[in-house]
Formats: structure tokens, C-alpha cells, sequence
């Protein structure tokens, strides 16, 4: 979600201004339109035996009164605040300049410096940052729609960056992980096999996968994820 903006000192991806309007106006509007219309909903849903909760659908549609329109608009209005609030928080945004990338998501923030880039390329929906020596500095899933995400190449090398447009340059060197895989250290399969059960885990889980995949990246080696598959090399 979201488009490019910024001056040429940086360059900012993802919580532009249109996505803002789209949150806070849109979820909001759906909220006030809901809370309208529910007292009208509960009313109808009391009659459909099939809809369950039909004890709290009967109180609600038993209340009349403008006032009881007027609570139920200002609870829809403020849950799609709350909506908008924690989808724009769940959206990267990154911040590039000479000197850095910064990427936000979740009120957590990973900054790359300018100097210890070696290449940076896009892998799917996934922005990654390689060193030098092929080591992962960033991986982070971008939000951007398919036209959008043509700016992104556009933004790197506009500040600089080496670019890749063939993607990662070590694409070729990974392979699915297997469990006890042969041809790699204990403690490497032992934090994969943790790994493996993070998948499906919701926001826990994904806090495991990334916490995990730099434990495996301290110990030498890169895993990337597919379909909830993980794929490893041995970093250079």
C-alpha cells in the first residue's frame, strides 16, 4: 500500500498521504455507515435463526431512540480509527537517503548505513540489503501495489545504491531445508526446526521467524522463506 514521496534528500516508501486519507477516511466512513445501520441489522438478525448471539442481536434491536443511533455511529467511528490506526502501523515504511535506509513497521526500526551495502534487490514482495560478503543486512516485505513498486529501483539508485534487477545475486546457491539436514551444523538445523513451527503462529510467530533468521545469520548462513518453506545457503 502507499506511493513515493519526498524531497531529493530522501525518499520515503509506503505512509504516504494517500494511504492516510484511505485509512483514517475510509475506516472511519465504514464504521459510521455500520453503526448506523446496526441497530436496523440486529433487528433483521433476530429473525434469522440461523445468526448466532441472538440474546445481545435482541437487546440491541429492542433499544429505540436517536441516541441509541448516535452511540452506535460514534463506536463505529472510533473502532475505524483504531483500525486504521494499527492497519497503518502494520504497513512498512522506509526512508532512504545518502546515508542510510531506515525501515519502520510494528513501531520497530532497522537502519541500514550507506556504507555497508554491497547490493540491494527486490525478491518477491521482500526488499533485501546484501553485504560484501553476501550477508543479509535487511529483509523486509514491502507493501506497495505492482505499479507502485516499480519506483522502488527508481528510489535506490537515485540515492545511490547498487541495484540488482536480476534479483539476488546468490539466488542459485539456496536450498530447501530438510529436517537434520546433512550438510549443515546442529546448531543451524536446531534453530531451523524451531523456525518451522513458528509458521501459522500469527504475530508471534512472525516475531519468531525474524528474530530466528538473524540467529541463523549469526552463525554464518542465510534462510529466506517460501510458502512457509525455508531455503538456505552458506554465507560467503
Amino acid at each position: 500500500m502507499g506511493s513515493m514521496t519526498g524531497m531529493p534528500e530522501r525518499t520515503v516508501i509506503g505512509h504516504s498521504t494517500g494511504d492516510k486519507v484511505v485509512l483514517f477516511g475510509g475506516l472511519p466512513l465504514v464504521g459510521l455507515v455500520l453503526g448506523f445501520f446496526l441497530p436496523r441489522i440486529a433487528d433483521w438478525a433476530t429473525r434469522q435463526k440461523w445468526v448466532p448471539f441472538q440474546g445481545p442481536l435482541k437487546l440491541i434491536a429492542s433499544w429505540d431512540g436517536w441516541w441509541v443511533v448516535a452511540i452506535c455511529i460514534a463506536i463505529g467511528v472510533i473502532a475505524g480509527v483504531l483500525l486504521a490506526g494499527m492497519a497503518l502501523d502494520d504497513t512498512l515504511k522506509v526512508t532512504i537517503t545518502n546515508q542510510s535506509v531506515e525501515f519502520l513497521k510494528n513501531q520497530k526500526t532497522v537502519t541500514v548505513p550507506r556504507e555497508k551495502v554491497a547490493v540491494a534487490f527486490l525478491d518477491g514482495k521482500e526488499i533485501v540489503l546484501q553485504d560484501p560478503s553476501s550477508r543479509e543486512l535487511a529483509r523486509e516485505k514491502h507493501d506497495q501495489l505492482k505499479s507502485e513498486a516499480k519506483q522502488i529501483p527508481v528510489a535506490f539508485r537515485t540515492h545511490g545504491y547498487p541495484w540488482s534487477d536480476a534479483g539476488d545475486p546468490h539466488e542459485s546457491e539456496f536450498r530447501r531445508w530438510i529436517e537434520d539436514e546433512p550438510d549443515l551444523p546442529p546448531a543451524v538445523n536446531a534453530v531451523l526446526r524451531v523456525r518451522s513451527k513458528a509458521f501459522g503462529q500469527g504475530d508471534k510467530g512472525k516475531a519468531d521467524l525474524r528474530e530466528l533468521r538473524a540467529e541463523v545469520t549469526n552463525l554464518g548462513y542465510t534462510v529466506k522463506d517460501r510458502d512457509k518453506k525455508q531455503y538456505w545457503r552458506l554465507t560467503a
